[in-house]
């Protein structure tokens, strides 16, 4: 319904957060799910009880709010979900804030140390074989040529938030598997060791659900929703460099940029 009085702004507007849902989620006919309400109701609580603190357990909570257990479970899946909270043992805590990822040719290792944490990578493997022709264009590479496949687990203060993987041509890293610490900047290692520079990229996001490997190897449940980001770079001469599959926990992670006049 339009507001009958264009001079006042809506009364639900006066007290609203920036970003965050408008009347707070709730249909304009104020009829919202009880488990919606008690959500709400954990929510706040968070905001109390702070980051790393132990929730109740469901039976409290349920006695508390005076609802059945399964809906008090509703709400916490989906703050669980939402990253508002976190598995920690038999308990659920208070998770910290999201991760923001820059969406910029800064690489990951850059973008979690500006957020004071410390960034980390754990190789799960790093093959070579010839390039697939399908492969072949996007990191300048003649199909059959040499190519490198590197696989990463994306750590955050040792915390499993992403997984990385990552195909290069041989002949553009040729020492790779000798030179290369696997837990540190990718793109540090072809900058400062190869002289390579990024000049710009071409990345896609979707949101998408882990296969049961990639779960498994980050460590979430198979139906927590992921972010993934397909990167093509190019080096500063305009030559294709390196394809990039990223999976980024989507409890975890919220990505930022900044847009100017086209």
């Amino acid at each position: 319904m339009d507001n009958p009085n264009p001079a006042q702004p809506p009364a639900h507007l006066l007290d609203q957060a920036p970003g965050a849902p408008i009347r707070s989620g709730i249909p304009e006919h104020g009829r919202i799910p009880k488990y919606y309400a008690v959500k709400a109701r954990i929510a706040a609580l968070t905001d109390e009880l702070g980051d790393g603190q132990t929730l109740p357990t469901e039976r409290d909570l349920a006695e508390r709010y005076e609802v059945a257990r399964e809906t008090v479970r509703q709400a916490l899946r989906e703050l669980l979900l939402e990253g508002r909270l976190r598995r920690q043992g038999r308990g659920t805590v208070v998770a910290g804030p999201k991760l923001e990822q820059p969406l910029s040719l800064a690489s990951y290792t850059e973008g979690v140390r500006r957020q004071g944490r410390t960034p980390g990578r754990h190789l799960i493997s790093l093959d070579r074989f010839p390039c697939p022709a399908a492969l072949a264009a996007e990191i300048d590479a003649g199909p059959g040529e040499p190519v490198w496949h590197m696989e990463r687990v994306l750590l955050a203060d040792d915390e499993r938030v992403g997984l990385e993987s990552t195909y290069v041509s041989v002949a553009r890293a040729p020492r790779l598997d000798r030179d290369f610490e696997p837990d540190s900047s990718f793109y540090a290692y072809l900058r400062d060791r190869l002289g390579i520079g990024f000049g710009d990229a071409d990345e896609r996001i979707e949101t998408v659900l882990a296969t049961p490997r990639e779960a498994l190897l980050i460590g979430t449940p198979p139906a927590l929703p992921m972010l993934l980001i397909h990167r093509l770079s190019r080096d500063t001469d305009g030559r294709p460099l390196e394809r990039v599959r990223t999976l980024y926990r989507g409890d975890r992670f919220s990505f930022t940029t900044h847009l100017g006049r086209g």
